[in-house]
């Protein structure tokens, strides 16, 4: 028979929750916190479901223990990205020990793994002391907005955010910032060159400011566990038809950040980009300003939680690895208000790609995990 957490992961991967603010007309996460809920309340906790914005919900169970004690909060994300180029995104497909479909890595495995070391402990007998919360959270792949809520309303003494680490403990990860750089130009017939001032061929210049300043960044001595620094650009867009000078450019970059780096960091190295120009070339004309951004996270080396974790994977018979993660998750929210957090989920392939797969013996490994650790931590 199929293990009802694998039962349940292939639920969860057939419900589209794709975030509407990447896709227009994604479905959101109403469908999926609904088929959460269920199982919570299936398994006997308390329930609460709240609209952080219209049509998309946080929901959140709780197990209280025999006595009063110490809490700790699995937490998980429950939208993904779009499924564009995807053949069948929300058939879970089983092939060789891997669970495909959209979000079956990021991160409806780690959902399935937190609920269902939930309903282990439950069929227990529960436990001891303290609470357990379950959190499933709104628009982690955009803005944040099910965590920022959620922090408003939950407290906890440690967390675990479930996202996918290979079964790493995750001590931290990058920040991120996006801005928007602007270059003019002047407007004219492309007969006219001494009319016509071109924007596009100005940002070039940034471009190539960008590029450099990125090989720099790169360069640098890497985070333990984290990388470097870095940047890219976005989104690119300029112009009004073939035959006439673009007044305008728009450039939307985003800057990576390590621990120790300010989210305006990166408008201000825009800035300093934007001035050297205009002192080489007066003529140039530029702007940046900062679109979004998020602080990097690290928790403190040989924290307690860190060494909780640990110590509940090596219980599971596995060999233990601590490290940084590159890509930004809710644990930066969780961390800045003040609940020292961790990252732990399943390994998999293809996060964000028209392939993406969770591998289910590492779903089973991770729930066990997380069930060791409530043991220890709730008593």
């Amino acid at each position: 028979m199929r293990d009802s957490t694998i039962s349940l992961l292939r639920d969860l991967i057939a419900i589209d929750s794709v975030n509407p603010s990447l896709v227009a007309g994604g479905a959101g996460e109403a469908g999926v916190a609904a088929r959460a809920a269920d199982e919570m309340r299936a398994i006997g906790l308390d329930v609460e479901i709240t609209e952080v914005s219209p049509g998309r919900p946080n929901v959140v169970g709780v197990m209280e223990g025999n006595r009063p004690g110490p809490s700790l909060m699995f937490c998980g994300h429950l939208d993904t990205v779009g499924v564009a180029g995807m053949k069948a995104p929300f058939d879970p497909a089983e092939r060789e020990g891997r669970i495909y479909g959209r979000g079956s890595q990021d991160m409806k495995g780690g959902l399935a793994a937190m609920i269902g070391a939930t309903a282990r402990l439950a069929a227990a007998g529960g436990i001891k002391a303290g609470r357990l919360i379950l959190a499933g959270v709104a628009d982690e792949e955009y803005a944040s907005l099910g965590a920022d809520a959620l922090v408003q309303s939950w407290k906890a003494d440690a967390a675990v955010i479930t996202e996918p680490t290979d079964l790493i403990v995750a001590t931290g990860h990058k920040g991120f910032s996006w801005v928007e750089i602007t270059t003019d130009g002047r407007a004219a017939h492309g007969s006219r060159p001494l009319d016509g001032r071109d924007a596009i061929m100005r940002m070039g210049r940034v471009l190539a400011k960008l590029e450099h300043l990125d090989r720099e960044l790169q360069s640098r001595p890497p985070e333990a566990g984290l990388g470097t620094a870095s940047l890219h650009a976005s989104l690119i867009e300029g112009g009004r038809e073939m035959s006439t000078y673009p007044d305008r450019c728009v450039l939307r970059m985003e800057r990576r950040t390590v621990v120790g780096e300010s989210i305006d960091l990166a408008l201000m190295e825009a800035k300093s980009i934007l001035e050297g120009l205009k002192q080489e070339d007066p003529s140039f004309s530029g702007s940046a300003s900062l679109l979004f951004g998020r602080d990097p996270y690290q928790i403190g080396e040989g924290h307690p939680l860190t060494e909780a974790m640990s110590k509940a994977v090596s219980s599971t018979g596995r060999d233990v690895h601590q490290s940084g993660m590159s890509f930004w998750t809710d644990a930066a929210i969780l961390g800045k208000a003040g609940i020292p957090t961790v990252i732990f989920g399943p390994g998999g392939a293809g996060l964000h790609s028209i392939e993406e797969y969770v591998i289910s013996e590492a779903v089973l490994a991770c729930r066990d995990a997380l069930a060791n650790l409530a043991l220890g931590f709730c008593c």
